[in-house]
């Protein structure tokens, strides 16, 4: 096998030598076809029937398909001379150029212009087992030679040329390289020229050549531009040069007929605006004609017009994502002080907008039309600014009460811990980097997401487009607790403290207390539900509360008051009924009634069978009734009497006057005996309160007449005298004492001092105290005195 490698080098080795010596005998190799090229659509269309693009001129190729604006009604003045070589009419089907469309393969560019060595048709299309080869009618160009400097003679040049004003001050395309050349050891001698090549019109220095790579890495073709191995796997004897700008070998003859091509690459060059100049993209066979070469241009990418910029110098792109009304800066990629601007907002002038920046807030349409002096086509640049809101959100966390029929997060019911925008949209994601990135990988079953406790889930709420916040759920997850609840007693008396213990939660939601502990304690006076809700350690709340009934029972109740009892009689003591009720007295009795005789302070104990409660009742001694008037006339007395007792004793008052033998409830008296001492007793029926009063029935004639006829001679109180403190006075009516009685003189004859007295009217007054009872008696009145002589 090393010999075989050994002398396999060799002969490359050679071949090498003597390609440059006798490149006029290089054959063109033949390809096997596979399966896969020999498909349907496996190729680029290239002046394809059925693109209007493929019969266009050179002027229409350059025009509506190369330059972005080509479509503008102002690109005629812009854009000229535009030239062809060699310059064969659309109509001929070996022409070195035309427009290509990838179809339905993976072609870097949609479509363009191409240009061959070769007939330009054979590009794609179909697969081709042979090579191009085709020799045309041209030789060299000098512009290519003085540009590239080949080592060898070129030959069939192909040549795209036109002149153009630009209105920027950058000039750019697209364009990729492809060749023949990619086969066998080739890349490290063969190398096609080729040059794109600018400017000024009516210059005659030298063209600067817009075809070299990035950062001076030297010009675009087959030798600068290769992998370190030939297209069968072998390595090239020269290594490999700028192989990043290699796309690889066509290996399967698909998508063009070339064996390998470049990656999509941009040419640029600065230029002045409004400075007319030349563009010439010119492709030569090297050495022989055996291997062709091509260039395709991506249509719409030669810019010789306006672009807009961002903040950093980069190129926006027609239509771009704002949130929020952020303002954005947009800037005209030309800034020359020859140059006039005015900016547009949805097609109309915004006014004072006249310089190459312009602050955009509102979303719409924004224009900016620079204009050269003496050029009628101003360049004109649009950018289409969408607006849109970022929902209110922030950070949460959502906590799952797990039960045995729930054990997974419905992360719908977390959206409203996250944000109070209604009309917001979110994305659940587990990986951040994917939340970052927006992409497809995340949760799809939010109303079911097996998640764990700790777990940080990454959500995107957006405004339904294009405008997001990136926020962090948390997952806490705990057992849903279950309440219990216990009370001392479920049975009270009203006015017992019950205490409650509740359990089965870290903290407890109480419905009936404040506070969050697990103890709690109450004095009741009516029946009470209590219930009581276990807090888990994370907030999870019972699904039930605990609830306990506790029972206030009817209060026990007493008709017993304290009473007044006369002594020497009995008095019924009522404990009441209720219901279980028993009794025990501070006489040692159990019934509900006692009996009493003695006066005293007794008590009751009720017990209902859940309550005890004592009564105490005093039994006083009553205030007897008594007489508080008198009325004595024509023989007869009227009693009025009183019963202070403080519970007014019930019963009805009666009276006696014979010293207590008879009794009658009537007060009134009669057929008494004048001048006569009567005990008048009153009590109330049925009972020993008693109280009493003497009274004498004192009587006199109100007319006397001092004849010594015997009938009414005098007054004479004798009777009256034997009570204590007896007092009396005869008086004038001037109020003048005319007499004085006393127990020595108990008797007036109408005279004083022996001495008759005028018939007239005269009054009196007599006092005495009666000696059982104290009472002191008085009366007054008048008196009729008639002497006779």
């Amino acid at each position: 096998m090393k010999r075989y490698l050994l002398l396999f080098s060799l002969f490359i080795a050679s071949s090498n030598s003597l390609f440059a010596q006798r490149v006029e005998t290089r054959k063109p190799q033949k390809e096997k076809l596979s399966s896969l090229s020999m498909k349907a659509g496996a190729f680029i269309d290239v002046n394809a029937a059925g693109y209007a693009e493929s019969a266009f001129t050179p002027l229409q190729l350059v025009k509506d398909v190369l330059i972005s604006s080509g479509t503008n009604t102002c690109i005629t003045p812009t854009v000229s001379n535009v030239q062809v070589s060699p310059n064969l009419p659309v109509t001929n089907a070996n022409r070195s150029w035309g427009y290509f469309h990838r179809g339905t393969t993976a072609f870097p560019f949609k479509d363009g212009i191409v240009l061959s060595t070769g007939f330009v048709s054979k590009a794609g299309n179909t697969a081709n087992a042979g090579t191009l080869g085709d020799a045309l009618t041209t030789n060299s160009d000098p512009d290519l030679v003085a540009a590239t400097n080949p080592t060898g003679t070129l030959n069939d040049a192909v040549i795209l040329e036109f002149d153009f004003v630009p209105t920027s001050s950058q000039v750019k395309f697209n364009y990729l390289f492809a060749s023949e050349e990619y086969t066998g050891s080739f890349p490290c001698s063969f190398s096609d020229a080729f040059a794109l090549l600018l400017r000024p019109v009516g210059s005659t220095g030298p063209y600067t050549n817009m075809a070299v790579l990035p950062s001076g890495a030297g010009p675009v073709s087959v030798t600068n531009i290769h992998p370190a191995n030939q297209d069968n796997g072998f390595p090239l004897s020269c290594g490999a040069a700028n192989a990043a700008f290699f796309a690889g070998y066509n290996t399967t003859n698909t998508q063009t007929n070339f064996n390998g091509r470049t990656i999509p690459l941009t040419a640029t060059a600065a230029v002045v605006p409004g400075q007319a100049y030349h563009f010439k993209m010119v492709l030569a066979d090297a050495l022989d004609r055996s291997y062709d070469s091509a260039v395709f241009l991506e249509g719409g990418s030669f810019n010789i017009g306006v672009d807009l910029l961002d903040n950093n110098g980069a190129t926006l792109p027609s239509d771009i994502n704002v949130c929020d009304k952020v303002p954005t800066v947009l800037t005209a990629s030309v800034s020359d002080p020859i140059m006039t601007y005015q900016w547009f907002y949805n097609g109309a002038p915004v006014p004072g907008a006249t310089t190459n920046s312009i602050t955009a807030i509102e979303p719409g349409t924004y224009t900016i039309e620079v204009s050269v002096p003496g050029n009628p086509c101003p360049g004109k640049a649009s950018i289409v600014i969408h607006g849109g809101t970022t929902p209110l959100a922030q950070d949460a966390t959502f906590l799952l009460c797990s039960t045995p029929d729930i054990t997974t997060f419905d992360l719908n019911n977390a959206k409203p811990l996250i944000s109070p925008t209604s009309t917001a949209t979110f994305r659940f994601y587990v990986n951040q980097a994917d939340a970052l990135a927006q992409n497809t990988n995340y949760i799809t079953n939010v109303a079911n997401y097996n998640g764990t406790d700790g777990q940080i889930l990454y959500v995107v709420v957006s405004d339904g487009g294009f405008c997001s916040k990136l926020i962090k759920l948390t997952l806490a997850k705990e057992t849903t607790p279950t309440a219990h609840l216990t009370s001392t007693r479920v049975r009270v008396c009203p006015g017992e403290v019950v205490n409650f213990t509740a359990s089965g939660g870290t903290t407890y939601l109480w419905n009936n207390f404040p506070g969050s502990g697990n103890t709690q304690s109450i004095p009741l006076y009516q029946t009470t539900t209590f219930t009581v809700y276990a807090i888990g350690v994370k907030g999870c709340k019972s699904l039930q509360p605990a609830t306990v009934v506790v029972e206030v029972v009817p209060e026990i109740t007493s008709p017993l008051q304290d009473i007044e009892m006369c002594i020497g009689d009995t008095a019924v003591l009522d404990a009441g009924a209720g219901n279980g009720y028993t009794y025990l007295w501070s006489t040692g009795a159990t019934t509900r009634t006692i009996t009493v005789n003695q006066l005293g302070i007794y008590s009751v104990t009720i017990n209902n069978g859940i309550c005890t409660k004592t009564f105490t009742v005093k039994v006083m001694a009553a205030a007897l009734p008594y007489i508080s008037n008198l009325d004595y006339s024509n023989n007869t007395l009227t009693v009025t009497a009183e019963n202070p007792s403080i519970n007014n004793i019930p019963g009805t008052l009666e009276y006696s006057i014979d010293g207590g033998i008879n009794w009658q409830t009537s007060n009134i008296f009669t057929n008494l005996l004048n001048n006569t001492d009567y005990t008048i007793r009153v009590r109330i029926q049925g009972t020993s309160c008693e109280g009493s009063i003497d009274f004498f029935t004192f009587y006199i004639n109100n007319i006397i007449t001092p004849n010594q006829d015997g009938v009414n001679d005098v007054i004479d109180l004798t009777s009256v005298g034997k009570f204590k403190n007896f007092t009396g006075s005869i008086y004038d009516r001037y109020g003048v004492e005319m007499f004085r009685f006393s127990k020595e003189t108990p008797i007036w004859n109408g005279t004083v001092g022996g001495k008759r007295l005028s018939t007239a009217t005269y009054w009196y007054k007599f006092n005495f105290e009666y000696d059982k009872s104290k009472t002191q008696f008085s009366t007054s009145g008048w008196i009729m005195l008639k002497n006779r002589e």
